[in-house]
Order: structure tokens, then C-alpha cells, then sequence
């Protein structure tokens, strides 16, 4: 098939097209990110100016690319990158026959709902991103009706694994508590430590999106494990994995400057991926570990 991944270049979007071009398919991607080794076709670098006439005949998109900063406010300028390019795209490609769109949304639509987040309640954004995210969901349930097309959105909650390198302050927690470590540098959190997050492992994330490809009926499925882990019990599976003594890790607990706008639980029901896409395989003990893996091999390599 024929498929475009936008935010190819991107930390969700590299393994997406990776996997794509290793099953076969001839994939093209757009992306602002260069670093990555991507034997692929790069269209563009944003949604915007894109030539259209380059998209015809695409069977397939896996639209990844988002602005995805939790803490930028300008909502004119999120909404263009979140939800006006977006229906652009979409409305241009079913013009052009494409009858399969695969989204990443996110499980910050859902703020802090009580937990475990069910797809069909609780939205409840508390930044102008989740208010983007929410707001294109809203777009493309609708955008599926009455149309010969299958149209699945993934709420991603907190993805992590290798790749994710370049997001610097907005890669995974666990990402950046790994490299801390490494560095011998202490471990920040916010007081006391005990907020929960739901973790998923990028090839977990893959998987959903991989399994998208079969599913014919259109949804919004939460993308993650069902289990909420804290950052302080996070802190003790790395000082398990860790390749060096335990006594390394030191935290440092700090005050939270965005506690108006912060998720202190991210915890999702994943029923309805198990039942009609595919079941998570990675835990957090086995994700941290081959991230951690990872990580050691790329710095024997002299890559930080």
C-alpha cells in the first residue's frame, strides 16, 4: 500500500514508518526532525505547503505530527497545528481516495477525570494542547460518518522508549530519569513522588497503530498498558535495571510550578483495545529494561 505517516521524522512516527517500510509498503512521511536514519521519502515539514498533487492515490495516513508541548499557551497557534492543518489534510486525502486514517490523540484530553479513563467520558482538558486534542477528536469521529472509511484515533498515555531522545524537556520521564542517571546527576520530582502515570513502550505503540491497519470500523481507543505505576516506584525498577550500584540514584523532590494544569493520575481502560485491536506486551519492568539496554549500547557507541 501507499502510505503517508506525517511527523515521520518524530519520535512515535520514526518507528511507525520503519515498521511500514519493513512490511513492504511504500512510504513517504513529512517531519521537522532529520536526525533519524530514514531510507524514506520526506514530503515536507509541516502540514502547511505541502503539494498536494504529491498525495494522491495514498491508501493509508498515520497522522503523528502534533505540536505536542503541554505548556505552550498561544492556542491560535496550536489549533493551526493540531486541528485546522490536520482537517485540511484529511478532507485532501479522502478527496483523493484515501479511505484509512490512523491519528495520534492523547490521553491528556481527559485531565483529571477520575481514573480509569473510559473513551466515551471524562473529557476534561486543562491545557490548550488536550483542548487541540480533544477538539480534533471531536472532527474526526464525525468526519467518519456517512463515508466508506475507517477513521481510528489512539490516545497515547505517556510513551516512552528509545528515539525520543531529540524531545529533550518533553521526552518521557523515564527517558529523562535514565539519562540523569547516567550522568550521575540527581533525579528531579515533584513532591512527594507518588503521582501515578500510565506508561506505554513505543513498540507497544507501534503494535495499535500496526493493528489499525486491519480494522475496518471507525473509533477512539486509549493506547496504553491500564496499569498506573509513581515516580518514585519507577525511580526503584531503574535503580533494579540500572547497570550500576543502586546508591547512584539520588532524588531531588521539587515544588510543582503547573499544579493547576497538572495530571496527577493518568490510569486508562484498555478494554476496548484488547477486545478490537491487539493487547499491550510490554510491563513497565520489561520497557524499562530494554530502554535501559538501549541507552548503555548508545553510549558505549559515544551517542549521548
Amino acid at each position: 500500500m501507499k502510505i503517508l505517516v506525517t511527523g515521520g521524522t518524530g519520535f512515535c512516527g520514526s518507528h511507525i514508518a520503519k515498521s511500514l517500510s519493513a512490511l513492504g509498503h511504500d512510504v513517504c512521511v513529512t517531519g521537522t526532525q532529520t536526525e533519524h536514519d530514514l531510507d524514506l521519502r520526506i514530503l515536507n515539514h509541516h502540514l502547511t505547503g505541502i503539494n498536494w498533487d504529491l498525495l494522491k492515490n495514498i491508501d493509508v495516513v498515520f497522522h503523528q505530527a502534533a505540536n505536542n508541548d503541554t505548556l505552550f499557551e498561544d492556542k491560535e497557534e496550536m489549533f493551526l497545528a493540531n486541528v485546522y492543518a490536520p482537517i485540511e489534510l484529511f478532507k485532501r486525502l479522502y478527496k483523493n481516495g484515501c479511505k484509512k486514517f490512523i491519528y495520534a490523540s492523547s490521553t491528556a484530553v481527559y485531565g483529571n477525570s477520575p481514573c480509569p479513563y473510559k473513551e466515551e467520558v471524562g473529557i476534561n482538558p486543562l491545557n490548550v494542547y488536550a483542548e487541540s486534542k480533544a477538539e480534533f477528536d471531536k472532527f474526526a469521529m464525525d468526519f467518519s460518518k456517512n463515508k466508506n472509511i475507517s477513521v481510528i484515533g489512539l490516545r497515547y498515555c505517556n510513551v516512552y522508549g528509545p528515539g525520543e531522545c531529540h524531545k529533550k524537556r518533553r521526552s518521557s520521564k523515564i527517558g529523562q530519569m535514565i539519562r540523569n542517571l547516567f550522568k550521575q546527576e540527581p533525579i528531579p520530582l515533584f513532591k512527594s513522588g507518588e503521582q501515578k502515570r500510565d506508561w506505554i513502550y513505543i513498540k507497544d505503540v507501534v503494535r495499535a497503530n500496526m493493528a489499525g491497519l486491519d480494522y475496518n470500523r471507525s473509533g477512539i481507543f486509549n493506547c496504553a498498558t491500564g496499569v498506573a505505576t509513581s515516580f518514585n516506584q519507577l525511580v526503584e525498577i531503574i535503580k533494579e535495571k540500572a547497570p550500576m550500584p543502586p546508591n547512584i540514584v539520588k532524588i531531588e523532590y521539587v515544588d510543582n510550578p503547573h499544579e493547576s494544569t497538572y495530571q496527577n493520575h493518568t490510569q486508562c481502560d484498555i478494554s476496548k483495545l484488547k477486545s478490537e485491536l491487539c493487547e499491550p506486551q510490554y510491563d513497565i519492568e520489561r520497557g524499562i529494561e530494554e530502554y535501559m539496554d538501549y541507552v548503555t549500547y548508545e553510549l558505549k557507541l559515544g551517542n549521548k
